[in-house]
């Protein structure tokens, strides 16, 4: 079956079907941070909340609300009713709940406009996930996971930096962004199509017989929680970076979408890296080398004197998440058996999201309790901390198979 197989005989990046993929993939960058380096001007224009500064920067993360709470119930639907249409309708919606804020009148209506969006992304991103696993096996899937994070951080970089630049006409204008997700719609209607998966094929995939464990649950659930928390911490950026730099005498639009288009620049950069990368060091050398990368850059951070050593620190930490994302998806894809590879999927993107939504929940107190040096120096002490974790797992690993 064409929909089963590994495409070894080209790059899978030529594979028509990736393209969408992979064009679904930039939605996920787009969907939350995109609106970031406007949030000190929307707060400015909704002065008159009482509620404006939690509610601006509620606004970033408030997709993942959504998401975490629909991610599960559409990874079941994608399940039983097929991806394709899932994919599509979720693209649509994306383009109608993201474009909304340029004309809705207040803070609440804007936030509610970002929920609707978060379910769009909710579709989107549980269809993907689940296609990836679908349509690529072995190394394909691997490069694949590879390109995606890469797609996401470059698509980050195109819509951030504009947003950058377009918020300081206007903090309303980054919304109109969301509307070119528009453009990616011909691509995925032609190529995305449900695979047809007979019984027989789940025996000659791969990774069929460790799916088929009983404890494949335990190492899923494991995997979300660990992913749940490295999006908590990497979303520190896009909601607090903005009023760093306003705190530091930074103009907080410009600056945040240059510091962020680093960030994405580096780390889309070392995604396309991630498939040598792996085979090199395998999932335990890329955690214990991206979350190190991670620490450093926020350590970092407080301590810059100016744009180019903020710059630097940013981007470590973009690199560092581009080496450990990929790793959750492919050990995900690795693990759930083809019948419930909709629900890993949807699991998967809810714990994002879970992360994101927690994350100024969390870090907002402790700047307003003690300040951004603190945050950034709690957050590297942390990530250290998960650097020696991953060290040990793989040393206690390495034991089991040499004994």
């Amino acid at each position: 079956m064409e929909n089963l197989q590994n495409t070894t005989s080209r790059p899978v990046w030529r594979d028509r079907r990736a393209i969408a993929l992979l064009m679904a993939a930039s939605l996920t960058t787009m969907a939350n941070a995109t609106i970031s380096p406007a949030l000190p001007g929307l707060e400015r224009l909704f002065a008159d909340d009482p509620d404006a500064a939690l509610l601006t920067r509620l606004l970033v993360p408030a997709p993942s609300l959504s998401v975490a709470l629909c991610a599960p119930f559409a990874g079941l639907l994608a399940d039983r009713f097929g991806r394709r249409r899932m994919l599509l309708s979720g693209t649509i919606l994306f383009v109608i709940a993201g474009c909304a804020g340029l004309v809705l009148p207040d803070l609440r209506t804007i936030f509610a406009s970002r929920v609707v969006l978060g379910l769009a992304v909710a579709l989107i991103m549980t269809a993907q996930t689940a296609l990836i696993g679908d349509y690529f096996t072995g190394r394909d899937r691997n490069a694949l996971t590879g390109l995606q994070i890469s797609a996401r951080n470059f698509g980050g970089l195109i819509f951030i930096s504009l947003a950058g630049w377009i918020a300081a006409i206007s903090p309303r204008l980054p919304f109109a962004i969301y509307g070119l997700a528009a453009a990616f719609l011909p691509m995925m209607w032609i190529a995305i199509v449900d695979p047809v998966r007979p019984v027989q094929a789940v025996a000659v995939h791969p990774d069929a017989s460790a799916a088929d464990r009983p404890s494949w649950w335990v190492h899923l659930v494991l995997l979300i929680l660990l992913q749940g928390v490295t999006n908590m911490i990497f979303f520190i950026m896009p909601t607090q970076l903005a009023f760093f730099f306003n705190a530091k005498g930074y103009d907080g639009a410009i600056m945040t979408g240059t510091a962020l288009g680093a960030l994405m620049l580096t780390g889309g950069s070392f995604a396309l890296l991630y498939p040598r990368l792996q085979r090199a060091m395998g999932h335990a050398g890329l955690f214990i080398l991206g979350y190190a990368a991670m620490a450093l850059g926020f350590l970092l951070l407080p301590l810059a004197t100016g744009t180019a050593s903020f710059l630097a620190a940013t981007a470590a930490i973009g690199a560092g998440y581009a080496l450990v994302s990929p790793g959750f998806i492919a050990l995900a894809l690795g693990l759930a058996p083809t019948r419930s590879r909709g629900l890993a999927g949807g699991l998967l993107t809810a714990s994002i999201f879970i992360g994101q939504f927690c994350s100024p929940l969390l870090s907002t107190p402790v700047v307003i309790g003690y300040g951004f040096d603190a945050l950034f120096h709690g957050t590297a002490l942390l990530l250290a901390a998960m650097t020696v974790a991953a060290a040990a797992a793989a040393a206690v690993s390495w034991l089991r198979r040499s004994a």
